[in-house]
């Protein structure tokens, strides 16, 4: 799976640098114990349940799967949401729904 699956506790992600426009919102995860996730630059949520949340960032489609996931808060105009629940991971995808980028392995086997 190309999910981000070895994400250490309290781990923030950030994109490097020029992956963003200029005057873009800021793009951000934060994960805390596997059970709180805060994101920045949020703009839309495609879909949720209890298993998966889908959503539109300014770097691409997000999914966040796992178990119990309820979304606690969503701010449009700050671009910002947080998810509770048992996260288990997290990925970004193409609009054809294939991920974004495929590791060594999952080239290799295919």
């Amino acid at each position: 799976m190309a999910g981000l699956r070895d994400l250490h506790p309290g781990m923030t992600l950030t994109p490097g640098p020029g992956t963003s426009a200029p005057g873009a919102v800021r793009h951000q995860l934060a994960l805390r114990n596997r059970e709180s996730l805060s994101i920045e630059g949020v703009t839309n949520v495609e879909s949720f349940d209890d298993e998966e949340v889908a959503l539109e960032t300014t770097e691409g489609i997000l999914v966040v799967r796992g178990e119990g996931l309820h979304i606690r808060e969503f701010n449009i105009e700050k671009a910002t949401l947080s998810v509770n629940g048992l996260i288990r991971s997290l990925e970004y995808v193409t609009q054809g729904g294939e991920p974004k980028a495929r590791g060594f392995l999952a080239r290799l086997f295919r």
